[in-house]
């Protein structure tokens, strides 16, 4: 499929990176909203389920729902377009008849049936780490808003949040892992139900409520950081004993202001922004 050809994707036309030539096993359908659903490979359950439930509200309501085929978060949300009967396109970094991962074969028929598959490289090309990069480009280009649920600090979904935030469009995140919880440190709106789509396309996006940390948990956060510190170390810095530091820092844990690491180590979290009470 050429850029300008009849049926090429309306949203790529303005989007140079990947404005350009596209395989396609069965039909790209085009309606009023498309949004990405991204996230980890290896999603905890409950992630999955989120991702299910949101892609199957959405698609009910005839949006597009738009992911890359892999496992986990991708897969759920492919799923959960099919579960509503909707339509779901799947951005592959292979070619279009390559079935990867092997086990994705009968959910690719399905989705061929109901949307597409949709690739930017040849016929035969085999996964490659370079393909899942520009592949999220493509992802993010093809959607009206991404939402990324559930992703490590190194996840492929933040390139996909970096590309649609390039493009101006919304970026969302269901908090509770650190590549989401850090997007939303930097200001992309939360995405917990179905709703919270509306209010980014409409230029309102849910932000969260900012945790303020008082006494000595504020004391405490001021000495936190991204190295990875114990209630001695914390004490030591503060002239504190170390059952205060330690009841500061699980306060600061309570509050989502400070993660707890193996060893009761704890780092900053990125929700904190740069102020405390």
């Amino acid at each position: 499929m050429e850029p300008g050809s009849a049926g090429y994707p309306r949203r790529l036309s303005h989007v140079h990176a990947v404005h350009r030539p596209l395989h396609v096993r069965g039909t790209l359908r085009d309606t009023d909203v498309a949004v990405a659903v991204v996230g980890s490979r290896a999603a905890a359950r409950a992630d999955a389920k989120a991702a299910f439930t949101l892609a199957e509200a959405w698609a009910a309501r005839g949006h597009l729902i738009v992911s890359g085929g892999a496992m986990g978060i991708d897969a759920a949300a492919h799923q959960g377009a099919l579960a509503a009967d909707g339509s779901t396109i799947a951005v592959l970094g292979t070619g279009v008849d390559v079935v990867y991962p092997a086990r994705h074969a009968a959910l690719f028929a399905a989705i061929t049936r109901r949307g597409a598959l949709v690739s930017m490289f040849p016929l035969g090309a085999p996964p490659r780490a370079g393909h899942f990069v520009a592949r999220n480009q493509l992802i993010a280009g093809l959607a009206d808003a991404v939402v990324v649920i559930a992703a490590s600090a190194a996840s492929g979904a933040l390139h996909t949040a970096r590309a649609a935030h390039a493009l101006g469009r919304p970026v969302l995140a269901a908090p509770g892992t650190p590549g989401c919880d850090r997007l939303i440190a930097a200001g992309v709106g939360l995405c917990t139900e179905p709703a919270d789509l509306d209010r980014a396309l409409a230029g309102d996006p849910r932000r969260p409520p900012r945790a303020v940390a008082t006494g000595d948990a504020a004391s405490a956060l001021a000495v936190l950081d991204q190295t990875a510190r114990d209630a001695d170390i914390v004490a030591n810095l503060l002239g504190w004993t170390a059952p205060r530091a330690a009841a500061a820092l699980f306060e600061l844990e309570l509050l989502d202001l400070a993660i707890a690491l193996p060893g009761r180590k704890y780092v900053r979290s990125t929700l904190t922004g740069p102020q405390v009470g």
